[in-house]
């Protein structure tokens, strides 16, 4: 945990480090697309105002991890993360919009640009990148949310070369059409990556399962593990963008029902080390349901504990109320009489 804490505190201070870095690029160009007229310059600083953001959620999320959970928020405040990602993308989307339409106006009607204060501001913007980027490399290879932001920089840093170009374009020819097609070529980088920003975090608000893992393939994978008969009604989602989480029942070989928490700790160090799967609750199965399906499908029910509790026990609300909470539980957990429990999370 110690290890952990330094960790997460080296790269939170390298993340402050690049967010003040990009906030000064994004100021510069916005001010600097204004004056120069640029709308090149202005899509980059959009680009880099994307960007930002994902730095700020980066930095964001390992404070909100260190937050405990409550008695009504049992996942604490992770899922924060995803909801500021959706509005991010989708404010970025409408930029993006709002970037081509103002390119192709200009595309028929060029308007003048001050192409040597674009260029130097464009510049110095790239200059920004490069060193943001380069206080982030040292971590981009053991954490995937730091590689994600080295990599934001380095596009920025591309979109930043595509202004200079084009400044010096126009500096040399006065072709401003030029600013037009570049402002069109970052939008559409700006909408490729709000819409993949918005996909992903619609997915992860779907409960859906993570990219990059299959839970036929994770189910294979437990199904392996010596002691293991069979894995059914498996659940496999992500909490945030860093934490994921699955649930499932396993049935246990019966010469292995002395020695199941061995089982289920050998499932758990699997699904850390080979999917990085870091919250799991196993409940070992009764040999009845071993013919279950792997994805138990989900469907609405008819709460038949309170019709019980209306028609039957209009006057003992203390005894109604008891016996509809076990005749509810008996409705969802008909099959499991005789399971048992084991959560871990490491």
């Amino acid at each position: 945990m110690n290890a952990e804490s330094q960790l997460d505190r080296s790269i939170a201070g390298r993340f402050r480090y690049a967010i003040v870095l990009t906030a000064l690029t994004l100021v510069a160009e916005v001010v600097g697309g204004i004056w120069t007229n640029s709308l090149a310059l202005l899509s980059d600083a959009a680009h880099v105002f994307l960007d930002m953001f994902a730095l700020i959620l980066s930095l964001v999320a390992i404070k909100l991890a260190s937050y405990p959970a409550s008695d009504t928020r049992t996942y604490g405040w992770h899922r924060t993360e995803v909801f500021a990602s959706f509005i991010n993308g989708a404010s970025v989307f409408l930029i993006a919009i709002g970037i081509f339409y103002e390119a192709w106006g200009r595309l028929f009607k060029p308007e003048e640009v001050k192409s040597l204060p674009m260029f130097i501001i464009a510049a110095i913007g790239l200059a920004m990148n490069l060193v943001a980027a380069g206080a982030l490399h040292g971590h981009s290879h053991d954490d995937l949310n730091v590689r994600s932001a080295f990599l934001h920089m380095i596009g920025d840093a591309a979109a930043s070369v595509g202004v200079i170009i084009g400044g010096i374009v126009m500096y040399f020819t006065g072709w401003y059409v030029a600013d037009a097609i570049i402002s069109i070529g970052i939008g559409c980088v700006i909408f490729l990556g709000a819409w993949r920003v918005l996909r992903e975090a619609a997915h992860i608000l779907l409960e859906g399962v993570p990219r990059g893992l299959s839970t036929a393939e994770v189910a294979e994978a437990i199904n392996g593990v010596e002691g293991v008969n069979a894995v059914h009604h498996m659940n496999l989602w992500a909490i945030c963008s860093h934490i994921l989480a699955l649930s499932a029942h396993v049935d246990i070989v019966p010469e292995f029902k002395g020695k199941q928490a061995g089982v289920l700790r050998a499932i758990e160090e699997l699904l850390l080390e080979r999917y990085h799967i870091t919250h799991t609750t196993l409940q070992v199965e009764c040999t009845m349901c071993i013919e279950a399906p792997i994805i138990k499908e989900l469907r609405h029910r008819p709460r038949v504990g309170h019709d019980h509790h209306d028609h039957h026990h209009p006057h003992g609300h203390d005894h109604g109320h008891g016996h509809a909470h076990g005749h509810a539980h008996h409705e969802h957990d008909h099959d499991h009489d005789h399971d048992h429990g084991h959560h871990h999370d490491h």
